[in-house]
C-alpha cells in the first residue's frame, strides 16, 4: 500500500474539502495504520472531498498547513493516547470534527490484528480501510454542512 504523499498533499487550501491529519507515529504499528488509512481516504474513497494534512507540517510550523488546518473541519487519525494530531490541528485554531484512535478501530475489529511497520500484514491493510470508510462517513456528512452552507451563505436557512 505505498503512496506518493506527496500527490496526496495540496499545496492550496480548499475550503471545500475535509482535512485529514494523520498520526506521525514512524516506527510504530498503529502509526503505520494511521497514516494507511488517512491514504486510502484521500487518494480512493473520497478523494474530491478531503485534503491531506501531514501532521509534521503542522508542528514545523508550515504556514499554509496551519491555514488550511485551522480554516476547514477536519478529521483527525491517532495512534495512540497522546493524541497529538488532534492536539496539533486545536493548537492551529482547528476545528476536529472527528477524532479517530486505531486502537479503538482494533478494539471493534480484533479480527484485524495489524503487524509490521514499514509494510503492515493484511490484517492491518484491512483495518485502515474499515478506518478509512468509518472516517468516510463523517466525511459524507461534513460534506452535506458545508454543501449547505455554501448553498444557504452560512446564514443556515435551509
Amino acid at each position: 500500500m505505498k503512496k506518493e504523499v506527496s500527490n496526496l498533499i495540496k499545496k492550496e487550501n480548499r475550503p471545500d474539502r475535509v482535512v485529514i491529519v494523520p498520526c506521525s507515529g514512524i516506527g510504530k504499528t498503529y502509526g503505520t495504520v494511521s497514516r494507511e488509512a488517512a491514504y486510502e481516504l484521500v487518494e480512493n474513497v473520497r478523494p474530491t472531498q478531503t485534503q491531506l494534512v501531514p501532521l509534521s507540517l503542522l508542528v514545523l510550523g508550515d504556514q499554509s498547513s496551519r491555514e488550511t488546518a485551522a480554516q476547514n473541519p477536519a478529521i483527525t487519525i491517532d495512534g495512540c493516547k497522546l493524541a497529538c494530531a488532534t492536539k496539533m490541528v486545536q493548537k492551529c485554531g482547528g476545528t476536529v470534527a472527528k477524532d479517530f484512535a486505531v486502537l479503538d478501530v482494533y478494539r471493534k475489529h480484533r479480527e484485524l490484528k495489524p503487524r509490521g511497520i514499514a509494510e503492515l500484514n493484511e490484517g492491518g491493510i484491512k483495518l485502515a480501510t474499515v478506518l478509512a470508510e468509518e472516517a468516510a462517513e463523517v466525511v459524507d456528512s461534513l460534506d452535506i454542512q458545508l454543501k449547505s452552507e455554501n448553498n444557504t451563505g452560512g446564514a443556515g436557512n435551509g
